[in-house]
């Protein structure tokens, strides 16, 4: 089996190494002094679990990988319409996209009947960019729960979590999703096949949805907005809106809204990686998180007032880069 990274950055680099431990074949695709360091010593891992090292090929050009089974896709959900230079040559006939990204993922309304079926998200697929680029059919849904970053060029400290959920959009329990979870776990990873991956979409975005624009906008830690009660309050009624939004298409996240809230305040002093972006003065991800949503909700008929404002707020501060520097 031949697996490529493209956008071996944390989650990136941490999924090939774990993969290459597996005894796969690992390509992983940056750029950098971490491509350099990683073809010079290979990828480090340190991890409470237990430190490991790999060794998966390295490189900045998909040409000299070519076509591969399975492409695990570590890219920003707003990098993917420029990707397609850097997707073709990875791809052959049945070459599956897995792709590891925060919030309403682009192919969400495909596979699945009822009245949205087919529907495009102009948020996440503007004109149709995203799924020209990454065909809907090669998509498997992945929810990422493991915590990683880059502590050094070629080095990854994994911070908490193994679970990589993923699942086809159309609820089956497919042979490729098998073969790719088979290595995953090999590799020292969990990685559930779920029949409703669109459940645990939701139940990740309860927490994003809320902590991720107000830590932009107000430079706060995860623990920081939770003390703040006015601010809590904010939080709250942010994941009521979603939930809202989340049934009216037929999904029940099935988790309280108290439990989001203290697994966040349990993160401690964490920085989101939309507050990341922002003080390294990169565009915000923000689309798939909150204005998909913002989008869904106005297909539906939900009235989601808190979310609608702090959407506002965050595409006026994504406007405006030149405020990002610290």
């Amino acid at each position: 089996m031949r697996v490529a990274v493209l956008g071996a950055g944390a989650i990136g680099a941490y999924v090939g190494a774990s993969l290459c431990r597996a005894g796969v074949e690992v390509h992983l695709i940056a750029r950098g002094a971490h491509l350099r360091a990683i073809r010079e010593s290979g990828v480090r891992v340190d991890s409470p679990r237990g430190d490991f090292e790999a060794r998966p090929n390295a490189t900045d050009d998909p040409r000299e990988v070519g076509p591969v089974d399975h492409l695990f896709l570590g890219l920003k959900a707003n990098q993917y319409a420029g990707s397609g230079s850097l997707v073709r040559p990875l791809l052959h006939d049945k070459t599956t996209i897995i792709a590891a990204q925060n919030g309403i993922p682009w192919w969400y309304f495909h596979g699945i009947p009822g009245r949205f079926a087919g529907t495009r998200i102009e948020s996440v697929d503007p004109g149709g960019s995203v799924s020209e680029v990454l065909p809907v059919h090669r998509a498997i849904g992945c929810v990422v729960y493991a915590a990683t970053e880059i502590s050094a060029p070629g080095r990854i400290q994994h911070l908490e979590g193994t679970r990589l959920s993923i699942g086809e959009p159309d609820g089956t329990i497919s042979g490729r999703c098998r073969e790719f979870a088979d290595a995953m776990v090999a590799g020292g990873l969990k990685c559930p096949v779920e029949p409703d991956l669109r459940r645990d979409i939701w139940i990740k975005l309860m927490g994003n949805i809320a902590f991720n624009p107000i830590s932009a906008l107000t430079r706060a830690t995860m623990a920081g907005i939770c003390r703040h009660a006015d601010t809590r309050e904010v939080v709250v009624r942010l994941m009521r809106e979603t939930v809202a939004v989340a049934e009216s298409l037929g999904v029940r996240p099935g988790v309280s809204i108290d439990r989001r809230l203290a697994g966040a305040e349990r993160t401690g002093e964490h920085k989101t990686s939309t507050l990341q972006d922002l003080e390294k003065g990169k565009p915000l991800e923000l689309a798939a998180i909150l204005t998909a949503v913002v989008e869904l909700a106005e297909l539906t008929g939900v009235d989601v007032p808190t979310m609608r404002v702090v959407n506002a707020l965050a595409n006026l501060l994504g406007d405006q880069p030149a405020a990002a520097a610290p």
